[in-house]
C-alpha cells in the first residue's frame, strides 16, 4: 500500500533503505577513493550487489529476482549514490534499463534464458549511443543485415556504461536504413558472440569506477531468437526504456546531492573560524538552507515520478522534470559543498570534490538537460 506522503516510506521500503545504507557505509565507502583513482569497480563489490539482490530488484522471484517495485530500484540507486554515484549507476543501468527492457519486451524463451542470469551474476549494458548519434539517437549508423544464419551486425557504439564487465548488451541497430527510425531493431548480444568486441575504456572526469567503453561490431552474428521485440520496433523500446531510466538517473543525482549535503552540514558544524563553528555564520546558514531546499524538492520530484511509474500512470513529463531538476540540484549542491569546505574541498582527501566531479554527468547522459526541457515543453504545449 502506497503511503499518502511521497517521502513517507512503507515499512518494507524503510527496511530496504536501511539495509542498503548500512551496506554502502560498511562495504562501499572504504573503497570509494581507491575505485575512483583506479577507474575500476571492485569485483567483490559487484558480486555482493548480486548476492544482496540489488541487481534484480524488479525481476520476478521465479527468475531469482526480488519481485520488488520500480520505486524500490530508485531507492537503492539513491542510497548507493549517497556514498558513491559510480555504484549507483552500475545498479541503475542493470535495473532501470536492461532488466526493464527484458521484462517489457523479451519473449518467454528470452526471459527464461536471460533473467536468471541477470539475477545471479550477469551484468547488463544498454547500447544505443554512437560516434555521430548522441542526442539524435535515431541517426545511428550500426547496421543489421538478415542472413540465413541470423543477423549480421556492423558498426560502433560509444559511451556504453557497464561495458567492461557486462555479459549481455541490449543493442540497437538499423535493419532497414531506407525506413529511417522505423528500421531500428533491438538485439540481445552476448559478449561471446563472434564479431563482437569491447573496445577502448574512457578515462572520465567523474563516476570513474563505472566503466564506459566503446563497442565494435564486425560481422557480429546474432541468432534470430535474440531479436528483442519486433523487427523495426526498436525505436519504441529505446524511447520507452529511456523514459523509465531517466527516473533512475534522477535518483542517482538525488543520492549524490544528499551525500554532498550531509558532508557540508557536518563540516560546517565542526570547522571553526573566528572562534566559532562556521555554521553559526548567517551566510553559511543560508547556503545550507538553500541546499536542503534543493535536495528535498528533488526528492519529491524523483519519488513522485517513480510512484507514478509503479501506479501505471503517465509519467514521461514527470520523469523528464525529475531528471532535469535533480541533475541541476546535484551540481549546485556539490559546488556549494566544495565552497563550504573551502580549500579542503578542493583536494581529494575530502569527499566533496568527487561529488562535484560526479555530478556533471547527470546533465548529459540518458538525455541532456536541453532534451529534457524539449520533452517537457512538448507535453505541456500538447495539453
Amino acid at each position: 500500500m502506497t503511503s499518502s506522503a511521497l517521502t513517507e516510506l512503507t515499512s518494507e521500503e524503510a527496511l530496504l533503505r536501511q539495509a542498503v545504507r548500512e551496506w554502502a557505509e560498511s562495504r562501499v565507502r572504504p573503497l570509494v577513493r581507491e575505485m575512483d583513482e583506479s577507474g575500476h569497480f571492485d569485483g567483490d563489490l559487484l558480486r555482493e550487489c548480486f548476492r544482496q539482490g540489488w541487481m534484480s530488484i524488479q525481476l520476478p522471484e521465479q527468475f531469482g529476482g526480488s519481485g520488488g517495485t520500480f520505486f524500490d530500484a530508485a531507492l537503492v540507486v539513491e542510497e548507493l549514490s549517497r556514498v558513491d554515484p559510480s555504484a549507483g549507476v552500475v545498479v541503475d543501468v542493470q535495473n532501470t534499463l536492461v532488466n526493464n527492457a527484458l521484462l517489457r519486451w523479451a519473449n518467454a524463451a528470452q526471459k527464461t534464458k536471460y533473467l536468471p542470469r541477470m539475477a545471479n551474476d550477469c551484468l547488463g549494458a544498454y547500447a544505443l549511443s554512437e560516434p555521430a548519434s548522441g542526442s539524435d539517437a535515431f541517426a545511428l549508423q550500426t547496421r543489421a543485415e538478415k542472413t540465413p544464419q541470423g543477423w549480421k551486425l556492423n558498426g560502433r557504439k560509444l559511451w556504453i556504461t557497464n561495458a567492461l564487465e557486462a555479459g549481455l548488451f541490449v543493442l540497437f541497430a538499423n535493419a532497414d536504413p531506407s525506413a529511417g527510425y522505423r528500421g531500428i531493431t533491438g538485439f540481445l548480444v552476448e559478449r561471446e558472440f563472434p564479431g563482437f568486441q569491447v573496445g577502448k575504456k574512457e578515462d572520465k572526469l567523474g563516476i570513474r569506477a563505472s566503466s564506459t567503453c566503446e563497442l565494435i561490431l564486425e560481422d557480429c552474428l546474432v541468432p534470430d531468437e535474440n531479436v528483442l521485440g519486433e523487427v523495426g520496433k526498436g525505436y519504441k523500446i529505446a524511447i520507452e526504456t529511456l523514459n523509465e531510466g531517466r527516473i533512475g538517473i534522477a535518483a542517482q543525482m538525488l543520492g549524490l546531492a544528499q551525500g554532498a549535503l550531509e558532508c557540508a552540514t557536518n563540516y560546517a558544524q565542526e570547522r571553526k573560524q573566528f572562534g566559532k563553528p562556521i555554521a553559526e555564520f548567517q551566510g553559511v546558514q543560508f547556503q545550507l538552507a538553500l541546499m536542503h531546499i534543493e535536495v528535498e524538492a528533488a526528492r519529491l520530484m524523483v519519488y513522485n515520478a517513480a510512484r507514478l511509474k509503479d501506479a501505471g500512470a503517465s509519467f514521461v513529463k514527470e520523469a523528464a522534470m525529475a531528471k532535469y531538476f535533480a541533475s541541476q540540484a546535484a551540481e549546485h549542491v556539490a559546488s556549494q559543498a566544495v565552497e563550504i569546505y573551502g580549500g579542503y574541498g578542493f583536494v581529494k582527501d575530502y569527499p566533496v570534490e568527487k561529488f562535484y566531479r560526479d555530478a556533471k554527468i547527470g546533465k548529459i547522459y540518458e538525455g541532456t538537460s536541453n532534451l529534457q526541457l524539449q520533452t517537457i515543453a512538448k507535453l505541456v504545449l500538447k495539453k
